[in-house]
This record gives structure tokens, sequence and C-alpha cells, in this order.
């Protein structure tokens, strides 16, 4: 264990306890953001020679989990397990009215920390992005310990070590907001408010700001001589509600961003009471977050879903719900753009978001951690652009939709959303044209929702399109669309399409290696020859390269949507997915030969 490149790696174990962290991550720490070749192979020879440390017993718990390695610890196993429990269990006795307990389990937790942390810890990475956010959690911990304390009307016991603090951290404004107010109440006016006129010159010569509203606040209600308390704020008074004195020390909102959603369908019903079940119920190891993902081709209705799931949830997540659409492949949203909106909607004041990114990060862990918040990250595109937004570890969830599987997300449940059966098809479109349209001609409706092939959106498009033609027969629309040179051209009204939706899942088309087979040839392929299936043989056959290869394009296509799962060893095509590709086959064949393609076979 003395190696230092494999105390980096046990670090980074021990801080991702109980969550998968990739070879990747592991490399940046181990090579400080700047890996060789080779990193991932050295990697793992660490983890072997770990393992191999460690005995038999200890070294089980390295477990090998894709992307990377999880290493099993319990709650009380680690500084930072106690830690967190201390914290849980200080919010749960201030929220029962105990801020004796609450006090004292918050000092137990601080009583764990020694010195700087991962100061022998031979990486700058890991040092910069883990070691400010164990110091911001630390600091955060000690303003709800000072809240707490404050609301006891302990102000003059906590003055000397505010003193301390604030000479430290001189610009840290909740921290000057504190201290002022313990010297007021301790009976020193004077140099509580000599303290705001120090800090305001600070502020405005070194960042050029004024004072936050909060503290300009608290500068107020002392020039009054009036320690009347808001709700929240750090004028507390024991008369306060307890969860306010814990959860909310610097006047933090609780954000309630979720858009509505029109109402659920029955044939949901079984995959919204098992989301809600994980949400509410779903306990975690410690330093990990409750995340579940819903996945599955664009249209299926993965967003309808996780808002009915969140709206339905929104009880347990008593500190607000964070939303963000992060645009999925085609504009996709980095954390960067999203994590200053989320800051500022938590209470951050717009001029004192960081401007480096990992700051950002740690800030926004340490503004989560220990509160019960439900983000829900709409339309993601990669695991990259959520990890940056996963809440500090504690009672947060994380609800993500995303048309890839997201595979590589530690520690997420996955729910693949599959299309409506013919009786969830039904109950959509009746819910839109009317029950008694549908029952009047119940095959025509049939033969358009066959159409729709399940797909929530197309069906949503095909009943708008007839309740704004009330004299269409169902019948007569259905004849229009199986008899459609371009089916997808009637799939489409207002800002409603099926096309866009395809389109997305064909620009997020992974491409394979210059010796395989490209996806995307296969899927022209397909469409010229009017499949409705296909085999990896035939596949094979058609282009000339081996059953792997070709089973690995068709692989592609199904992981980006455009193709059924094999069922018997055929691929299959739905009718939208038919249309889809057959006009992607005519483009190509206007750009290669000047004129539309001649079907095969």
């Amino acid at each position: 264990m003395s190696a230092p490149r494999q105390r980096v790696v046990m670090a980074a174990l021990l801080l991702n306890a109980n969550r998968v962290i990739s070879v990747d991550r592991i490399a940046e720490y181990v090579w400080d953001d700047a890996p060789p070749p080779s990193a991932a192979a050295t990697v793992r020879t660490y983890v072997m020679r770990l393992r191999q440390s460690l005995g038999e017993h200890a070294s089980a718990r390295i477990l090998t989990r894709a992307p990377g390695y999880l290493l099993e610890l319990g709650e009380h196993e680690s500084d930072l397990g106690q830690f967190t429990a201390h914290r849980r269990r200080a919010a749960e006795l201030a929220e029962r009215g105990d801020l004796e307990g609450s006090s004292a389990e918050l000092a137990e937790a601080l009583a764990l920390w020694r010195e700087e942390p991962l100061a022998d810890i031979p990486s700058r990475t890991l040092r910069d992005v883990e070691g400010r956010y164990l110091q911001e959690l630390r600091l955060q911990t000690m303003e709800l310990r000072f809240d707490t304390e404050l609301a006891l009307l302990r102000h003059a016991e906590v003055v000397p070590e505010l003193v301390r603090l604030v000479r430290k951290h001189p610009l840290r404004e909740a921290l000057v907001g504190k201290l002022m107010l313990a010297l007021f109440r301790s009976g020193r006016q004077s140099e509580a408010l000599d303290l705001y006129r120090r800090t305001r010159v600070l502020l405005v010569e070194q960042l050029g700001a004024e004072p936050s509203a909060d503290l300009r606040e608290v500068h107020r209600s002392i020039l009054s001589a009036d320690d009347r308390p808001r709700t929240p704020d750090p004028l507390e008074q024991p008369a306060a509600t307890p969860a306010a004195v814990w959860e909310r020390p610097s006047c933090w909102p609780s954000p309630a961003q979720l858009p509505s959603v029109p109402l659920p369908l029955s044939a949901r019903s079984g995959a919204l009471a098992r989301l809600q079940h994980f949400l509410t119920t779903g306990t975690m190891p410690a330093g990990m977050v409750a995340t579940a993902v819903v996945t599955g081709r664009g249209g299926v209705g993965k967003s309808a879903l996780a808002l009915h799931v969140a709206h339905t949830v929104r009880g347990s997540s008593v500190h607000g719900q964070l939303y963000a659409d992060l645009g999925g492949a085609e504009r996709p949203l980095t954390a960067r753009a999203v994590l200053p909106r989320f800051l500022a909607d938590l209470g951050v004041p717009r001029d004192e978001i960081p401007e480096e990114e990992s700051e950002r990060e740690s800030l926004y862990r340490s503004l989560t951690a220990g509160r019960r918040l439900l983000v829900v990250l709409d339309n993601a595109s990669s695991t990259a652009q959520v990890r940056p937004l996963i809440p500090g570890s504690g009672g947060s969830r994380l609800l993500v939709t995303s048309r890839r599987r997201l595979a590589d997300l530690e520690g997420a449940r996955t729910l693949l959303l599959g299309p409506l059966d013919e009786a969830g098809s039904l109950e959509l479109l009746g819910s839109i044209v009317g029950p008694a349209r549908v029952g009047a001609e119940p095959q025509a409706a049939r033969s358009v929702l066959t159409v729709c092939a399940g797909l929530p959106l197309a069906i949503r498009i095909a009943g708008t399109r007839l309740l704004e033609r009330p004299h269409w027969s169902i019948g007569h629309f259905a004849r229009r669309l199986t008899e459609a040179p371009r089916l997808l051209d009637e799939l489409c009204t207002g800002d409603l399409g099926v096309r866009p939706c395809l389109d997305a899942d064909h620009a997020g088309l992974r491409r394979t290696a210059p010796a395989g087979v490209d996806p995307a040839e296969v899927f022209t392929a397909l469409g010229a020859a009017g499949a409705c299936s296909v085999s990896s043989s035939r596949a094979a056959v058609m282009f000339g390269c081996s059953e792997a290869q070709a089973e690995e394009a068709l692989d592609a296509l199904v992981e980006a949507n455009l193709l059924g799962a094999p069922t018997r060893g055929h691929y299959r095509l739905d009718a939208l997915l038919r249309a889809y590709a057959r006009e992607r086959a005519q483009a190509v064949a206007v750009r290669q030969h000047g004129h539309p393609f001649m079907r095969a076979g």
C-alpha cells in the first residue's frame, strides 16, 4: 500500500464507496488529468495489487463493475460514512423539534475531521475535485451547527469559533452574518457593524459586488436593534420551526419546477407504480443517491411517465424539485450550462456562483447534501451530462429520461419503456377523439393504431388530426395512412412530428470501426428492400461480412431505437421504422444517382 499511485486508487475507491467509479476517472486522478495510453491496463494492475495487499476478506470488497470498480463499505466503516450518518440523524432530530440532539449530532460529525482532507494523497486532481467537496461539506455542516446553536440562544459560546472561521473565510457571507448576529446578541453591536463595514469593503474591492440581500438584512436588523426572525433567516429565534433552522439557514428557496403533464394511462400504471415505489422507499448505501433512468425510443412517453411519477412523489421531496431539459443528442445542454441555474434556484446569488466548473459541482453537492430534493433531468443523451448534476448524498432522488440506456451511470435503476399494447393504444386514442368515435369504428381505429406501432407520440398526432377534422371518418384516415407514399408526412401536426424523433435517433447512431459494417448503411439497405425483419446471417450475406460484424451493426441499430430487439434471431422493423428506412434509402438514391431508387426484389 506504500506505492503512491496505489494510495490514489484506494482513496478514489473509498471516497466513492458503494458507487461504481470508472477506470477512466481513476486514471484521471492517478495521472492528474494526463493519463498515458496504457492507463487502463495499469489501473487494473494497481487494483490487483491492492487486493493482494488487503488480504482475502478485505479484498473481496473491491468488486469489478462496468465501467470500473466498486468498493463495498458499511456506513460506519469509514469516517465519511459516519459523518453522513450523523448529519442525517441531526436533520431527523431537528425536524422532530429536538434541537439539542441535532446540535450534538452535528458536533459528533465535525469531531471526525482531522486537519486537511487528502493531504497525504499524491494527486492534485483528486484533492482539487474531492478535497474541495469535502471542505465545502465540512463548512456547510459547521454553518448548520451554528444555526442550531443560535436558535438555542448560545450566541456567546459560538463567537470565538466564528471569529476564527471568518478570518479564514472573510468573503463567506453566511459565516459573516452568523458572527454579526452572535456579536449583536452578546451586546457587541459596534463590533457587528464594524464587521459588516469591513466585509463590504472586501467584497467591493475583490469581487466588485455589494453584500448579498441576506447579509444586508442582518445589517438592517442590527441597525434597528430589531432581532425579529423571518422564516427562515439567519436571525432565527427558538420559536422558529426546527426544519427551517436545519434545512434553510440562509433563506434557501424550495424550487418547484416540474412541468404539467396530461392524465396518466392505465397501460402505464405498472411502470408508474414501480418507479414511485423505488423513489419513495428505495434505500441506498451511504454516499449514493437513489437514481432511476427511464429509457426507450423517442416518442414512447418517457418524459410523461417521469413527470407523472415526479408529481406523485412531490410530498417526499420536501425541499423542492429541480427540473432541466438536457436537450437530447440534437441540442445537448452541458452541466456547465445547467449548474448556474440550479445553484441560483437553490439560493446562491448569481454573483457568488464560482467560475470553475469543479467548484460549481462541489458547491452543488454541498448545497444538496442532507436535503430531500427531487432532481429531474429530461432527455439526457449521455452519462457525462448527468454525472455532475447528481445531488449530494442524503435523501435526494434523481430521475433521468434518455433514449440511451446510460449503462455506465453508477447504481442507477433502469426502466425500459416499450410501445403501448392494443388496449393502451385504444385508451389513448379514445382520450383524444372520444370513446364514442372509436367505438363506432373499432376496426378502422385498430388499423390506424397498427400503423402507429404503439408509439404514444404517433397516436397523439393521429388523434389530434382526427380531432381537427371532425368530418373525417376514422376509416378515411386509416386509408390515408396505409396508402400514403410518405407515411411520416401524415403523422405530423403543428410542432409535433414522428420524423424529427427518428432523425434524432439516426443522428446519434453509433458508427463502427473502419473494418466493420456501418449501421446506417444497413438501415438504408433494409429500407431499399422494404424489409420487415432481418437476421444477422441474412445481413452478413447482404454485406459480404462475417455474421459477428453483421450482428454488431444490427445491435447498434437496436441501441439507437431504429430496430426492434431480436426475437427468435430476427430483428424487426415496425411500420414507422419501415417508412423512415424507405425515406433514408430514397434520399441516398437521389444523392447518388439523381433519381429515386427502385425497390429491390
